[in-house]
């Protein structure tokens, strides 16, 4: 058994389990600006609740690719050359959500504030979806040949699979995102996340279950049916909190919900990395697409340092700013006009 492999292979799971939780309920929370606020301090109250955090979420995200390349650089060629439209795609949308956080306060006028609204919305929804996409394909195969390379045309990935995938997590980080704002606001926002998670979770969360049921019927094991069952029960607390408007545990069975589908998935394909759909045989496994024992060791004792660090930070910010918002928090709209310097007298 290839010890130091799967333990990379395991954590690079977990690394991904913390970014869909952590970063899905913002990408949540950036489409329900467009989609649920009704008035521009609604949209504020929303932005305030990511605010402290959502640049930090998107870290596990870093992480995650580059765990990936350090620790099976074969995986992470094949994976980052073949789905190169759709994460590139991802990157624009990150790259939209982040100007448009900065940048929706600067201007003067509504029109320039709905446009970066719309940019963050729809830049949330984009990213979910070529993420859910990726990871999708990832536990269901892409059409690679004896040396890892792609076979067929850039849009060879376009498939019923990543079309689950994605319409996966954009369910759940909508369904997420909301279980957050009612759990983060006060008042009319916090009635109407509630209502939503009860109301759409049980419809927007069906491509995920789909999703995780379709992989282990292909090759799941008796296993990875436990945390499977587990994931089903803590969704059903969740959903029952949230009828009864315990936003915490709603929240918490949310999260663990995700946590445990997505280890069902990593359990299911391994030791398989990336599956070929051309051949068994070309699958890229833990053994022969993973890096020397040196490098996972090196890897292994620094993360043993480093990563309790960034646990323990996010953890201090999120206690830091653990208070509700609501609408009456928010200052009204002023603007300052930048100072001039008084003309010089000749």
């Amino acid at each position: 058994m290839d010890v130091l492999p799967t333990i990379w292979f395991f954590a690079i799971g977990v690394l991904w389990i913390g970014y869909l939780v952590l970063e899905g309920f913002d990408l949540g929370v950036g489409m329900h600006m467009i989609f649920s606020a009704k008035n521009e301090t609604q949209r504020r109250v929303m932005l305030n609740t990511i605010g402290p955090v959502w640049d930090g979420n998107e870290v596990w995200l870093l992480t995650a690719g580059a765990a990936t390349f350090a620790a099976f650089p074969f995986w992470y060629a094949s994976l980052f050359s073949t789905l190169y439209v759709p994460l590139t795609l991802a990157l624009l949308g990150l790259i939209f959500r982040a100007v448009a956080i900065e940048y929706r306060g600067k201007g003067t006028t509504a029109r320039w504030t709905r446009n970066w609204d719309i940019a963050l919305g729809w830049g949330s929804l984009v990213v979910a979806f070529c993420v859910g996409a990726m990871l999708a394909l990832t536990t269901t195969g892409l059409p690679l040949d004896a040396n890892g390379d792609r076979v067929g045309g850039p849009f060879v990935w376009l498939n019923g699979y990543a079309v689950l995938g994605g319409l996966a997590l954009v369910g759940f980080c909508l369904v997420h995102g909301a279980a957050f704002l009612a759990l983060k606001t006060e008042g009319d926002i916090r009635i109407r996340m509630g209502r939503f998670m009860t109301r759409w979770a049980p419809v927007a969360l069906l491509p995920l279950i789909a999703w995780v049921l379709i992989v282990q019927f292909r090759g799941g094991k008796l296993i990875t049916l436990i945390p499977i069952a587990l994931a089903v029960v803590a969704l059903v607390w969740g959903w029952l909190n949230a009828r009864h408007g315990r936003e915490k545990r709603a929240f918490a069975g949310l999260a663990v919900f995700l946590a445990l589908g997505a280890l069902a998935l990593f359990g299911s394909v391994y030791p398989v990395v990336l599956p070929s759909t051309l051949n068994h045989a070309w699958n890229l496994t833990i053994g022969n697409a993973s890096s020397g024992s040196y490098t996972l060791v090196v890897m292994s004792v620094v993360t043993a340092f480093g990563l309790p660090l960034v646990i323990a930070y996010q953890a201090w910010t999120y206690w830091v700013f653990r208070k509700r918002i609501g609408e009456s928090d928010i200052p009204a709209v002023h603007h300052i006009e930048p100072a001039t310097l008084p003309a010089i007298k000749k």
